[in-house]
C-alpha cells in the first residue's frame, strides 16, 4: 500500500513532477493526479498501483509501511543509502524562482526614480 503523502514525498525526494512520475510508471498524468488527490491510502487499479510502486522503487525510493522499522513509527518514505543519486533522467530545465508582485513593483518603482514616500502616498 502507498499513501498520497508517500507519493508526493517520493516525488519530492526524486525532484520530479507529475508528468515525469507518469512517464516513469507508464501511467497517464491524470492517473497520477487522481492518486495524489486521494486521502490516505491510494485506491485504484491494482496494475496501476503496482506500476507506480515498481517505478518508484527502481528510482531508489523505499516505501515504509506502518509496521516498518523507524525511530518514530508510522508511514514514511526514504531514499535508500545505496543510491548515490536518484536514477531519474532529467528532461526539464530547473524552475526559475518566482517573482513576488511586491518585489516587482518595488523594483520597477526604483528604476523609474520614484521615492518610497511617493509610493506610500499613492497607496
Amino acid at each position: 500500500m502507498i499513501t498520497s503523502y508517500q507519493l508526493r514525498a517520493a516525488r519530492a525526494l526524486l525532484d520530479i513532477d507529475q508528468r515525469e512520475t507518469a512517464e516513469l510508471a507508464d501511467l497517464s498524468v491524470p492517473t497520477i493526479q487522481r492518486m495524489e488527490a486521494s486521502e490516505g491510502v491510494i485506491r485504484g487499479n491494482v496494475d496501476s498501483l503496482m506500476k507506480l510502486v515498481s517505478a518508484l522503487e527502481a528510482a531508489g525510493i523505499e516505501l515504509i509501511g506502518p509496521g516498518g522499522t523507524s525511530t518514530s513509527g508510522g508511514r514514511g518514505v526514504r531514499l535508500r543509502e545505496d543510491v548515490a543519486s536518484p536514477k531519474v533522467i532529467r528532461s526539464r530545465q530547473p524552475k526559475s524562482p518566482a517573482k513576488s508582485p511586491a518585489k516587482s513593483l518595488a523594483k520597477s518603482a526604483s528604476k523609474s526614480g520614484a521615492s518610497r514616500g511617493a509610493m506610500a502616498r499613492d497607496r
